[in-house]
């Protein structure tokens, strides 16, 4: 599944460098944001420097902001909650049946349970010796405890470090349960993980010291601020805190974003294909036909002018032609993968060619339409249907054994719980759900972290370019979805040769044209040791490459940048380990050590020709401005 940003703060730090960013507008973010050039005040020193007047000013923002908890709670009270909110099935996931296995393993074993108090004992002991002695502890590499009151002030240090070593025990508490079966261990884990980072101290007002000291610096201006924040989110997810991670209102689709010259080419009614204007007096023969995935909408290709993968094909002289995905609404209820396959795969392929008069298209596939189009790959072979020529994957998982924290949500009981949420949503999978999956899976950086920054310290998301494309989801039908999930994720049917395309099934070792498998070495979506599981099934030359970073910024990092780093080796070994330990590491991006691939595949240079006005409109096309508010599926449907 492609990232949601749901992927972390680094993919986020990464491609967000160089994105418009607002400056402080309010004295709540110029206090906050102060506090990242200098290192702030104790907040011992901000409460001795108060005047009256600041006083005075606190008291009445309180005062303000106990009658805004007021509308909150009444907001939350009377809004017509959605259907999946449901207290009658409060672990639709079955996560207390999996923590219920790790504690009887764990009876079955008291010495162990024994051992593992007596290290928690002796953690809390080793806390107050340091303390009371004055030993510094270096701090871990935690960015929630920056601020330097985590060290300085004995009580925050106190409760940073007991809830450091209350978190690592129960970590350490799950993987002391050797008997319990992988799925078992992996949701306990996963949800424990969940607990841990929803109790961190920085999440509470009261042990957070940038939200203490903002409260007194601002004369409580930032807590009041935070909650109106906090009741607009509410609002606009009707009763279901939705929280914003950008001011979306700065960014308009085609005009900032999204605006690699092209037209619209060809349209059904899943998909709308793109071709782009080139920008070289020649250009290679055969053209690139990129299928991003249909979680996401294709821009992320193409956010910035500086940041573009489309404009950088283009400047290298080839012909690119995207693939943009109809979101869903209740008319495509019905539409199942292979749906997908038909009106996507085959017919991109087939007007691509069609258009350009090529025979031959080279393929990328990103994250779930590399999934995709490897079935439809798998498919052609069959069929002696050679029109894809070589195909290149961007962070795709075919084999799903290795599928990471994802896998959580694909045993029978959640597939179960999604499939219900698909039926309340007529038929859909509603964006705004699978976002918020894609957020959980990286909470700090991804949840709690606006939490803090919005309703503790009262400021307003600033506008990045990389954050709407996050928020703006797309909706999937249910039939679709279900299968991604059971067959492909839980089932693992397409690697195990049992997953029908069109009627047959179809075998990975049936592809046996050129292909290029790019993998990020830090994404938590698509793994990289999943990747290169699908990299060695398939039957043709394959190279196999890894970038630094995860699934966005390890895909979308323009060579100006500068950033980063990949690594190369010709072979595939056995194991993924034996193949880093032979990869050579280069600085910076891959997109060069992959246009020297595709450039080889690509044919000769002809010359170049405007794309031609086929009355469709011009790039990035309708169905990529469809918001999910004017589909009447999910929390924001009125």
């Amino acid at each position: 599944m492609a990232g949601k940003v749901n992927q972390g703060s680094e993919d986020q730090n990464a491609a967000n460098n160089g994105a418009s960013a607002a400056k402080p507008s309010n004295a709540t973010e110029r206090a906050a944001s102060g506090a990242k050039k200098a290192a702030p005040k104790s907040i011992n020193d901000v409460l001795q420097e108060a005047g009256p007047e600041k006083l005075e000013q606190l008291s009445k923002n309180i005062n303000d902001a106990l009658f805004e908890s007021q509308e909150i709670l009444r907001e939350l009270t009377t809004a017509n909650l959605k259907k999946s909110v449901n207290p009658t099935q409060p672990d639709p996931f079955g996560v207390s049946n999996a923590w219920a296995k790790i504690g009887e393993n764990l009876a079955r074993h008291p010495d162990r349970l024994m051992d593992a108090q007596m290290a928690l004992w002796e953690g809390h002991v080793n806390i107050w010796r340091s303390l009371l002695v004055g030993d510094k502890e270096d701090q871990p590499k935690d960015k929630r405890f920056s601020d330097p009151e985590w060290e300085n002030n004995p009580t925050f240090d106190l409760i940073r470090r007991t809830y450091q070593l209350n978190s690592e025990w129960l970590m350490s508490l799950i993987e002391t349960a050797e008997e319990v079966d992988d799925s078992t261990k992996r949701k306990a884990s996963f949800f424990a993980r969940q607990t841990a980072d929803a109790f961190s101290p920085t999440n509470f007002f009261s042990t957070n010291p940038a939200a203490l000291r903002a409260m007194i610096e601002t004369g409580g201006e930032s807590v009041l601020e935070g909650l109106k924040l906090a009741r607009k989110d509410i609002e606009r997810g009707h009763g279901r805190l939705l929280i914003s991670q950008t001011d979306g209102t700065s960014f308009e689709i085609g005009k900032n974003v999204a605006t690699a010259p092209g037209k619209v080419v060809y349209r059904n009614e899943l998909i709308e294909i793109l071709e782009f204007e080139p920008q070289t007096e020649k250009v290679y023969e055969v053209p690139l036909l990129i299928f991003p995935p249909w979680i996401n909408k294709f821009y992320i290709l193409d956010l910035r002018e500086e940041n573009s993968m489309i404009r950088w094909l283009v400047s290298k002289g080839y012909s690119v032609f995207v693939v943009s995905w109809r979101s869903a609404d209740k008319s495509m209820s019905e539409l199942r993968w292979d749906d997908y396959v038909s009106f996507g795969a085959y017919a991109a392929t087939e007007a691509v060619t069609e258009i350009t008069g090529s025979e031959h298209v080279n393929a990328v596939g990103y994250c779930i339409g590399g999934t995709m189009l490897t079935s439809a790959l798998a498919r052609m072979a069959q069929e002696n249907d050679t029109r894809i020529q070589s195909v290149t994957y961007f962070a795709a998982q075919v084999d799903f054994e290795e599928a990471g924290d994802l896998k959580v949500f694909t045993d029978d009981q959640s597939i179960r719980h999604i499939s219900k949420l698909i039926d309340d949503n007529g038929g859909v999978m509603a964006g705004e759900d699978m976002s918020e999956t894609f957020n959980y899976l990286r909470p700090s950086d991804l949840v709690w972290r606006y939490v803090v920054d919005s309703y503790m310290l009262g400021k307003k998301p600033k506008p990045f370019d990389l954050l709407f494309w996050n928020s703006d989801q797309t909706n999937i039908p249910g039939p679709t979805h279900k299968t991604y999930l059971g067959d492909l994720y839980r089932d693992n049917a397409l690697a195990k040769g049992e997953f029908r395309v069109l009627g047959r099934k179809v075998k990975l070792s049936d592809i046996t044209i050129p292909a290029m498998f790019q993998a990020s070495k830090d994404d938590h979506i698509s793994p990289f040791r999943s990747v290169y599981r699908a990299a060695r099934a398939f039957g043709g030359d394959v190279e196999f490459v890894m970038s630094g970073s995860g699934h966005i910024a390890g895909v979308i990092n323009h060579p100006d940048a500068k950033k980063y780093q990949h690594w190369t080796f010709s072979e595939l070994p056995e194991t993924p380990d034996e193949w880093m330990s032979n990869a050579e590491e280069h600085p910076g991006s891959w997109w060069p050590h992959w246009h020297k691939w595709l450039k080889k595949r690509s044919g000769q240079k002809v010359d170049a020709k405007p794309v031609e006005d086929k009355g469709l409109g011009d790039a990035p096309g309708t169905y990529v401005l469809a918001r999910l508010e004017d589909l009447g599926i999910g929390p924001s449907a009125e």
